[in-house]
């Protein structure tokens, strides 16, 4: 009897351990990450399925202070492609997500965590990465630089490969803790911001955030979100996100963290193989709840019959 458990115990260690990635010296049991924006704090999905499933889980997008974000409505659908969203980075601020936010999770979720950052000067990155490099309870830090430079007439951080290195300098003088800068697809070179964070001291890259986009309500003649623009994300932009994840990957010698409208094991493997370590799952999460956990559950059969036996080696191979 005790052979036969063994036996079941030496295949689940050889199951997890082909899945298992590394991030920066940060071991993930698999690939697979809960984008910020899509997940909350983790509490309701906790509900659904044992968030220790997850490689990592990053978490809300968090600023130094408190927002209450853009003006309803926030969100346009756009069918099967995705969505499109003006939220406007609506959080508690960084003092509210460590005092309470942060020790929630880290109950519900063992696992690493990543902090989404933004902020709208140099301070506000400088002060928000300081006191989340602090918490035992963070493993890495995603920095995102599509927020608009209040100081630089509005034009977003992560445009200008200046701008970029500028906020990854910052960043990485008051932090200990791995930096992934996640960088916008709105750009026409996103391989010269990715080196320019490189050259600055990142730690690695996340890409893409969302798109810009519109939605026209044709009965009302009016723009559908109030803000007029917003993000979009879903299955629409996976093929653009796969071409810059490889063009970031050949210019840079950084890993990768790969999002950008991934909805199936089969999305993930393809985003890994064009050069992602790892993959967030964002927009999915809000049409199919149980996307991260129905991923990783078929993972190890699609690597099966891919004849894959570390995901490992598929890194980069396109």
């Amino acid at each position: 009897m005790n052979y036969f458990r063994s036996q079941v115990t030496i295949k689940k260690i050889r199951m997890t351990s082909r899945l298992e990635v590394e991030l920066s010296g940060v071991r993930l049991k698999n690939p697979v990450i809960p984008a910020s924006g899509t997940f909350g704090f983790g509490e309701e999905f906790a509900q659904l399925y044992d968030l220790n499933l997850l490689g990592a889980l990053a978490f809300k997008g968090t600023t130094r202070e408190a927002r209450y974000g853009n003006p309803l409505p926030r969100i346009a659908e756009c069918g099967r492609y995705g969505m499109i969203n003006a939220v406007g980075l609506q959080n508690p601020g960084v003092d509210h997500v460590l005092q309470k936010e942060l020790p929630r999770l880290r109950t519900l979720f063992q696992g690493p965590v990543i902090a989404n950052v933004s902020g709208f000067s140099l301070d506000d990155y400088a002060y928000t990465c300081e006191q989340l490099d602090k918490a035992d309870g963070v493993s890495i830090l995603e920095v995102n630089i599509s927020c608009p430079n209040v100081h630089n007439g509005g034009m977003a951080f992560g445009t200008d490969p200046k701008a970029a290195a500028d906020v990854t300098h910052t960043v990485k003088a008051v932090t200990h803790k791995p930096v992934y800068m996640k960088l916008s697809p709105n750009v026409t070179d996103i391989a010269a911001i990715a080196r320019a964070c490189e050259k600055a001291g990142a730690d690695g890259i996340c890409l893409v955030n969302t798109m810009l986009g519109m939605r026209i309500d044709i009965h009302r003649r009016k723009p559908v979100i109030a803000n007029r623009y917003g993000g979009y994300s879903g299955a629409g932009i996976f093929p653009i996100a796969l071409r810059m994840v490889n063009q970031v990957a050949k210019a840079t010698q950084l890993p990768i963290i790969g999002c950008g409208g991934i909805e199936s094991a089969e999305d993930v493997v393809e985003m890994m193989m064009a050069g992602a370590t790892a993959v967030e799952i964002g927009a999915a999460n809000l049409t199919q709840p149980l996307a991260c956990k129905n991923i990783i559950d078929r993972l190890p059969e699609l690597l099966n019959e891919l004849k894959i036996n570390d995901i490992n080696d598929i890194i980069g191979i396109v």
